[in-house]
């Protein structure tokens, strides 16, 4: 009998994040402003060493001179996506020279997707590339929260095989978060000679609760930090060398250490610990202004928070309360306040200008 149950299991989490993602397909965004760069900063267009008419705007996406974004891309999460996008090209010196790497569900509707998000950015310089979340639906094991399994959150671990090999750094981004600063200033994080990414570091964070007992209890498996001052960090906002991730086959130790979760389960939080287990003590830390993260609460009850001390460069509402649909609820948390000017939803009461 569990033989069977293995086979099915990856088909039930891709029926049931289908349906998540099936929920808000009627939702309709307004037309977001264009920005423009600053004086002294030009357009990469302008700067491209090829003359080719062909495609004007493909330069930019294999140009290390721009600021390259990756977010993941489904129905369920679509209003963050777009607050988010809205937040980058605002608070952004050159609007311009941002590709935007958009990764969708091979399950969820890709034409539907890239024409909401052309709809309300017509000028943006995106591209959508499509993730066969089956081949990691069997990796996945059951976590704390069902949203939290959804094939597409491990996304993030494939990006060096889905994004083409010219595109070397890459700024992951959650879709549940706003900027107020220049991405930028945080996608020009020096990485050093042979760090794989960047992210903000919480060493003041209980590191052994992202892990069960039986993993520090096994007489092997802790040893995986020896030599390492191994600290919490977010992986929704992370700075990320590609070629060096390509390098060192990071994805295939990520899945490695799935595959034992499988067999016996040492972690409970979905696709955060393979990333503590491979990076933890091995990342070059970020400022803590780049990842005021937790403001979606816990992942049970999703209660208000406060902002961490220190000054704020994004907003992350990591966690399982959404700023949106507190709004919708009218039960919203004094900091939502911070993300709704930022949202684009067409509501049927607004008038078109």
């Amino acid at each position: 009998m569990p033989k069977p149950l293995i086979i099915v299991f990856p088909l039930l989490l891709l029926l049931l994040c289908s349906t998540v993602n099936g929920t808000q397909q009627q939702q309709r965004f307004k037309e977001a402003p264009q920005f423009y760069n600053s004086p002294d900063c030009s357009s990469i267009l302008n700067d491209a060493e090829s003359e080719s008419n062909d495609d004007d705007d493909a330069a930019i996406f294999c140009s290390d001179k721009a600021v390259h974004v990756a977010m993941t891309l489904d129905t369920a999460y679509i209003r963050g996506s777009m607050a988010a996008i809205l937040s980058i090209l605002q608070h952004s010196s050159c609007p311009q020279n941002i590709a935007f790497h958009f990764v969708s569900s091979a399950s969820a509707n890709a034409s539907q997707l890239r024409a909401i998000i052309f709809t309300s950015f017509p000028y943006l310089k995106f591209r959508v590339y499509t993730f066969d979340d089956s081949a990691v639906a069997r990796l996945i094991s059951t976590s704390i929260r069902s949203a939290l399994d959804c094939p597409l959150n491990y996304a993030r671990s494939y990006l060096a095989n889905i994004l083409p090999l010219c595109v070397r750094r890459v700024v992951y981004l959650d879709s549940d978060l706003v900027l107020v600063d220049d991405i930028a200033k945080l996608a020009a994080t020096p990485l050093g000679h042979d760090s794989v990414l960047a992210a903000p570091e919480y060493c003041n964070a209980n590191f052994t609760s992202y892990f069960t007992p039986s993993f520090w209890s096994n007489p092997s498996l802790p040893l995986t930090f020896a030599n390492r001052k191994a600290c919490y960090f977010n992986t929704g906002v992370m700075v990320i060398d590609l070629d060096r991730w390509r390098d060192g086959q990071f994805t295939t130790r990520i899945e490695e250490w799935m595959e034992l979760q499988k067999r016996m389960r040492i972690y409970e939080l979905g696709s955060l610990p393979p990333f503590l287990l491979v990076f933890a003590g091995k990342i070059v830390p970020v400022d803590h202004r780049w990842n005021q993260h937790g403001l979606g609460g816990d992942n049970f009850r999703g209660l208000c928070r406060d902002l961490h001390p220190g000054p704020v460069s994004l907003l992350h509402w990591s966690g399982k309360g959404k700023p949106w649909a507190r709004l919708d609820a009218s039960r919203p948390c004094p900091l939502d306040a911070l993300w709704a000017p930022y949202d684009l939803l067409q509501t049927p009461f607004s008038l078109d200008s």
